[in-house]
């Protein structure tokens, strides 16, 4: 498209005082975040940007992130900006999901390993979703849910990492019935052993709770997603 006057110096040349701002904000979020790609996730992120939406940024820098393509997978720092960026309504589509995940340069081997794993179709409920992507960062049921604590808090770093026993039962009873192995009243005795501390802290839940409880605990559900790490 042509200019609307011919441009003969650099003085001519309008540049938007928010644009320092900008440029460092963007810089700042590229050094937390690590990308894989810089100009994949930068798309990504001016896109968000210039829609209002949630932007593809760590909260943090993550150290033992891979700094090779064949490193790059999944974190608890790249499931949080999947949940910030997904988690506002009750589903997602998978094209979303896709588009959302390739942002943050992660393999798309790993998502159709966890897609496969929940058997989802077109729209997908974001919170069994993230379930299982707490079970490929954590390979057991309890390690995963230790994850999911602590992405879900509201406590500061370091801290408890509670949150409602209402989520934890959700999270916990999907990946138990996505097992197969384990047995319905044995999910009920689990749950049901957590009731007196959690009666004693409103509602909450943090992982010393359960982090050393001994449930039915299948190795076959950890082995499988186990290759989606």
């Amino acid at each position: 498209m042509p200019l609307s006057e011919t441009m003969y110096c650099a003085q001519q040349i309008n540049i938007p005082p928010q644009l320092p701002d900008i440029l460092k904000d963007f810089t700042k979020s590229a050094i937390r975040t690590q990308p894989a790609d810089l100009l994949q996730w930068s798309a990504a992120y001016f896109n968000a940007l210039s829609k209002g939406e949630c932007l593809p940024v760590k909260e943090r820098l993550e150290m033992n992130v891979g700094t090779q393509m064949r490193d790059y997978k999944l974190t608890p720092g790249f499931l949080k900006v999947l949940h910030n960026q997904l988690s506002s309504r009750q589903t997602c589509s998978k094209d979303e999901l896709q588009q959302k995940w390739q942002g943050l340069c992660l393999p798309m081997d790993q998502l159709e390993i966890l897609l496969s794993l929940g058997s989802f179709a077109s729209d997908i409920n974001w919170m069994d979703f993230f379930a299982l992507g707490c079970s490929a960062l954590g390979g057991t049921i309890l390690s995963s849910l230790k994850f999911a604590c602590e992405i879900l808090t509201d406590d500061e770093e370091g801290g408890a990492a509670r949150i409602p026993f209402e989520t934890f039962i959700k999270l916990y009873t999907y990946l138990a019935k996505l097992d197969g192995d384990i047995p319905q009243r044995h999910i009920d005795s689990f749950l049901s052993s957590l009731q007196e501390q959690v009666e004693r802290q409103n509602g909450m839940i943090k992982p010393l709770n359960f982090i050393n409880s001994t449930p039915a605990d299948s190795s076959n559900f950890a082995s499988e997603a186990s290759f989606a790490e």
